[in-house]
């Protein structure tokens, strides 16, 4: 128990501290006696109060045990609910991470071109087997990229992740924090792909170079601003996905801007990392490197030889056909309960 929150879990795990909290809970740090290894417990209070959140974490349930990549936070134990039904909380039990992208890039600790190449290229890659298992991110930033001492790297909080087939979805929900949404996504464009997951990734890399944020808009029209001063104003052509006539009114009235050069924004980066920028902060979504282009890419040379992108391919792509329903409080409550039951089937009369 810590700060009025009692994490009601197995004996086999022994609380060690806190380590973060947010909107949906509280996450802390335990050492499980019996795998004899240390884990994350994310605790999620009143979890069905809000059915919408609540269809949030069942979605993050699912795909978390979907997912089978280095570069993406395993979830190994969802805690079993005492019934089916009428219970409040739910325990995600993850692999424990020391830290994440945030911190590290608002600490003092010295960050080389080589951690920069590292990080980037293991968030791509963990985006390139997510990407080709038909699933967006949505929700990339930097506080959602875990890492450890090694600097290894791993993505979490899928919450707010979809299929990108999805052609009808349009994007009135929220998605994305703000300093690091795809133009795309501010000016409600009709659909979405996954061109929007690297436009994210971009300004986490830019973050990276500048330890600042490059676009932090103090709301929607203050982010657009933004972009485009750096960007330069966009060509009709450029603005072709959007399709609200408001919005490419606004655009085409704001002061003429020209692109500005990523070599005067980051004097000191490698001359590949403004190269590779460049193309993934594109305005337009057609024309903006997809995460293959961004591996490809020459800033990645000495960590690409290593891989096959094939061995990094999604087997076959998620299922969402289960999460097209309409969510009630009974139904979401069995949904977590049967996931349960997938790590504790021994544990059933």
């Amino acid at each position: 128990m810590f700060i009025g929150t009692t994490f009601c879990v197995e004996e086999k795990f022994e609380y060690i501290k806190q380590i973060g909290h947010g909107a949906y809970g509280v996450v802390c740090s335990a050492y499980d006696h019996v795998n004899h290894c240390k884990v994350a417990i994310k605790k999620v209070p009143k979890a069905f109060e809000d059915l919408i959140d609540a269809k949030r974490i069942v979605r993050e349930i699912r795909l978390l045990k979907f997912f089978d990549h280095e570069n993406i936070i395993k979830v190994l134990d969802v805690a079993k609910p005492p019934n089916p039904t009428g219970y409040e909380d739910i325990y995600i039990i993850t692999e424990l991470m020391e830290t994440d992208m945030h911190r590290v890039i608002y600490s003092r600790q010295d960050l080389t071109d080589d951690h920069l190449q590292y990080f980037m290229f293991q968030v791509l890659t963990g985006c390139y087997y997510m990407h080709t298992a038909n699933i967006i991110h949505r929700d990339l930033k930097p506080s959602n990229l875990l890492l450890n001492k090694d600097c290894t790297l791993k993505i979490c909080d899928f919450g707010l992740a979809r299929g990108y087939e999805e052609t009808t979805t349009t994007l009135t929900e929220y998605v994305v924090t703000r300093w690091y949404r795809a133009p795309e996504v501010i000016l409600n464009a009709s659909h979405y792909t996954n061109a929007l997951d690297v436009w994210s990734l971009g300004c986490i890399f830019a973050e990276l170079l500048g330890r600042a944020p490059l676009f932090p808009g103090d709301d929607y029209l203050d982010q657009i601003k933004r972009t485009i001063a750096v960007l330069g104003t966009p060509t009709s052509d450029d603005m072709s996905f959007i399709g609200n006539d408001l919005a490419r009114k606004y655009i085409r009235k704001l002061p003429k801007r020209n692109k500005q050069s990523m070599k005067k924004i980051f004097p000191k980066a490698n001359p590949n990392a403004h190269s590779l920028l460049q193309k993934m902060l594109v305005f337009n979504p057609e024309k903006r490197y997809t995460v293959k282009n961004c591996l490809e890419h020459p800033y990645f040379e000495k960590l690409f030889v290593d891989i096959n992108l094939a061995d990094n391919e999604c087997v076959e792509p998620f299922d969402w056909a289960w999460d097209n329903f309409e969510p009630t409080k009974d139904k979401l409550q069995r949904m977590v309960w049967d996931e349960s039951l997938q790590y504790h089937s021994a544990d059933e009369p």
